[in-house]
């Protein structure tokens, strides 16, 4: 799955657009190395989003195409 659709699904970036702009904007990166919107992501990837002053660790664990509202925290776990 796409890094930038990854991000909108799983909810923690609110529009794919908004992903898209972190990404390009080097605030994303997946397994220590900054990764475009297009960088496939898969199970047991750790992403680091950093967002203002803070930044958000999480572990990839499930890459659904479609999620529900509700289970869109069961794809990932946050490690910090």
């Amino acid at each position: 799955m796409r890094l930038d659709k990854f991000l909108k699904n799983s909810r923690l970036i609110k529009r794919r657009t908004v992903a898209k702009e972190a990404c390009d904007s080097c605030r994303v990166s997946v397994n220590g190395r900054e990764a475009k919107p297009g960088h496939d992501v898969k199970e047991g990837d750790v992403l680091v989003v950093r967002f203002g002053s803070g930044e958000l660790t999480v572990r990839v664990l499930a890459c659904p195409d479609h999620v529900r509202k509700e289970d869109a925290a069961s794809m990932y776990e946050v490690i910090s």
